[in-house]
């Protein structure tokens, strides 16, 4: 397990934007943790389920996450802050591991995602008022066909928008994930395990860095 976590974070630290996007006008921010762990030999991720009560986006599947504070420092702030409101992550039990391309909702809110690994053995503690559930999801699903789907007539940042069913054999639950989750967890998986994912995404999955600036810039362009 040792290995397999090593060897994803090397993969990851790789695309780290490390000011790839200074370039970029003062926008309203938000983060989303994607968090990370080796489980029966495979790397997984945290996915929650938002409340119905939320006003925004109720009942959707999520990655932990939310708009800046003005007490926040950067990005990484946020998304820490943000996983221990929602599912009761310690900051100090994150290990950040990088920042990827950002991403500008259709509201002109500018996400990024932050990616970090947590011990298996974290048991979440959530926030009724935000988060109903927590599932475990393997990377590998989402590079696989099998559940996956473009819905058509939508354009999302890389021209179409991902949909998935999960079924969870744990709970026995199902899960639709769809939209900026979707695309995240595509290109989370696809960087983390080096492997192209079975469907197009339309971007160089080795080297995706130019694509997101290139669709960012002609997103702001359109403000």
């Amino acid at each position: 397990m040792h290995v397999i976590r090593e060897q994803t974070i090397e993969n990851l630290r790789r695309h780290d934007i490390a000011g790839e996007f200074s370039f970029l006008p003062a926008l309203p921010k938000a983060s989303v943790l994607i968090p990370l762990m080796v489980k029966n030999g495979q790397v997984f991720t945290l996915m929650t389920l938002r409340s119905q009560e939320l006003r925004r986006n109720a009942g959707e599947v999520c990655f932990p996450g939310g708009k800046r504070d003005p007490g926040d420092r950067d990005d990484v702030d946020t998304a820490l802050r943000e996983a221990q409101e929602e599912v009761g992550l310690p900051p100090d039990e994150a290990q950040v591991i990088c920042r990827l391309f950002p991403v500008l909702t259709k509201g002109g809110l500018l996400v990024t995602p932050v990616v970090a690994f947590v011990d298996e053995s974290f048991h979440p503690r959530l926030n009724p008022a935000e988060v109903t559930e927590v599932f475990h999801v393997p990377l590998e699903f989402f590079l696989s066909e099998k559940d996956h789907i473009c819905l058509d007539g939508f354009s999302g940042p890389s021209g179409f928008k991902h949909s998935f069913h999960y079924d969870d054999l744990q709970s026995g639950n199902g899960y639709h994930i769809w939209g900026l989750t979707a695309l995240l967890a595509v290109l989370v998986a696809t960087l983390a395990l080096r492997k192209k994912p079975e469907f197009d995404v339309f971007y160089d999955t080795a080297a995706p860095l130019a694509f997101f600036k290139r669709a960012l810039r002609q997103k702001i362009s359109k403000l």
